[in-house]
């Protein structure tokens, strides 16, 4: 008999397994959300988590499970049309939504998709869309164009759009990714608001900190298995960490005294009009210099500069001791800069190439054979060799690069780079989209990089990740470089009072 004062479920799954191949992405899983509640759904990338969305949405069917239940109604199998006239909703990371499209008619966009041709009702379209935003609290332009707004405006959009729909159950795949602080907390605000009318939300994000603050409980996943269900009450980020890769990641300050080693790269006065103004900053050899900043500062502007992309309005650059002024990136590259771009999947990545191919890209002219042509040997050669020093999880090197989890596309982008032979590496947000103990690796890699000799610029807007990971760390905002900070000598909290202030 049922517990009439229980707390009532939007969702529960029990046993749920999924095979793909023979492999088993999920096996026999547990999991539930309660009405109004957020929860997280946590796990390293490839561990089971779209998986189990995509069931719940009706993508996939699963082989075998003892309970599909969605508001308290027991499911033989999930359609899409079923999830979300139940009122399912997923706002995934890209957000799929319409750029060319205004404010409105995304957020209206599934009442005006039809069966049969309908005149729009464009004055309630946009008071409907009106309504739904004003319940989150949040005032934007119907009318402007979605590509106008800033990517957190974009996130209200789709939530709102959800809310157009009805929904009762969101899932948010990784929210917060190109947020800055500031919309971090705004987004979680209205994560709250929706919680607190009854909407529940299921959160997956990478970033510890926030699903601890947002989260009552959360279900932890490994390679497809339920590893438990947790309170967030009393929960640490380290320990979150251990139950997600199986494994403790610690945590400390590595920060050393470099100021006797070579400078690599001496920056004087640097400006680009209307983007950022008299930047000074030195890397030496061998050290890690972070650059913390909320998005729009101009970090990633002056990284562009650095590389040659956009010209100069004043200032000077001396690379080894010597006069340094690109033209070009390549020009940056020929003289040993290397440069992983924040936007990894537009820009890092040829994703219609295989993993050979863009691990092999930028030295293309190292690997031809006497013929003038690709030698294959001598590719392999490269490939394999910075797998294993990477430690790179792949299948064949002839698979499609978007086969491999987030932390190993990065690790593909740094061995791409890294064949160059660099004297200077630029790191812009490495970091974007991959799970706790993908990072971890990741920065184990950038600091023997470092001890190796090779000068590196950490951009950030994370500050565990700078104090955790730099020698020194340098706050950016509104174009200028406004201080420094040791992370030997100063606390996270002291770090995180002067960047967010």
């Amino acid at each position: 008999m049922t517990d009439p004062t229980a707390e009532p479920y939007a969702l529960r799954l029990k046993a749920v397994s999924k095979v793909f191949g023979g492999a088993k992405a999920l096996d026999a899983v547990d999991f539930d959300v309660k009405v109004g509640e957020v929860h997280c759904l946590a796990g390293e990338n490839g561990c089971g988590k779209s998986t189990l969305i995509k069931i719940v949405t009706g993508v996939y069917r699963p082989e075998s499970a003892d309970l599909v239940e969605l508001f308290g109604e027991r499911l033989e199998t999930i359609t899409p049309v079923m999830a979300r006239q139940k009122g399912v909703s997923v706002i995934w990371q890209d957000l799929a939504l319409f750029p060319n499209m205004s404010v409105a008619e995304n957020i209206a966009f599934d009442e005006l998709v039809g069966l049969r041709p309908k005149a729009v009702d464009y004055r309630g379209m946009k008071t409907r869309a009106a309504e739904v935003l004003g319940r989150l609290g949040v005032t934007l332009d119907l009318d402007a164009p979605l590509d106008s707004l800033l990517i957190a405006q974009r996130q209200v959009v789709a939530i709102a759009r959800a809310l157009m729909n009805d929904a009762r159950l969101i899932f948010m795949d990784e929210p917060t990714a190109s947020l800055t602080q500031s919309e971090t907390d705004r987004l979680l605000d209205i994560v709250r608001k929706l919680s607190a009318s009854g909407v529940a939300i299921v959160f997956v994000s990478h970033r510890l900190a926030e699903v601890l603050d947002i989260a009552a409980r959360v279900t932890v996943v490994r390679d497809g298995r339920l590893v438990g269900v947790f309170t967030t009450k009393g929960m640490t980020q380290a320990r979150l960490g251990e139950l997600m890769t199986g494994h403790l990641l610690e945590a400390g300050v590595v920060a050393a005294d470099k100021s006797a080693s070579p400078v690599v790269l001496e920056v004087r006065g640097l400006s680009v009009a209307g983007q950022f103004d008299d930047v000074d900053l030195s890397i030496r050899a061998g050290e890690v210099v972070g650059l913390v900043g909320l998005i729009g500062a101009g970090r990633t502007e002056l990284a562009h500069a650095i590389m040659g992309m956009t010209r100069l309005t004043s200032g000077e650059m001396r690379l080894m001791d010597a006069p340094y002024r690109p033209t070009s990136i390549r020009a940056a590259i020929a003289q040993g800069l290397a440069y992983v771009s924040e936007d990894r999947l537009q820009l890092g990545l040829l994703q219609k190439q295989s993993i050979a191919d863009n691990a092999a890209i930028s030295v293309l002219d190292r690997l031809l054979d006497r013929a003038g042509l690709i030698s294959a040997a001598k590719k392999e050669d490269l490939i394999s060799g910075w797998v294993a020093k990477l430690g790179i999880k792949i299948g064949k090197s002839e698979n499609a690069i978007s086969t491999l989890s987030g932390g190993n596309q990065q690790k593909i982008v740094l061995a791409k780079w890294l064949a160059t032979q660099p004297k200077l590496l630029i790191l812009d947000s490495p970091t974007v989209g991959v799970d706790v103990g993908a990072r971890a690796g990741i920065f184990r890699i950038v600091r023997s990089l470092a001890d190796q000799g090779l000068g590196i610029f950490l951009i950030t807007d994370e500050v565990t990740e700078a104090m955790f990971n730099a020698d020194r760390v340098l706050h950016m905002a509104q174009g200028r470089i406004l201080g420094q900070h040791n992370p030997r000598i100063t606390s996270v909290e002291q770090m995180e009072t002067a960047i967010y202030a």
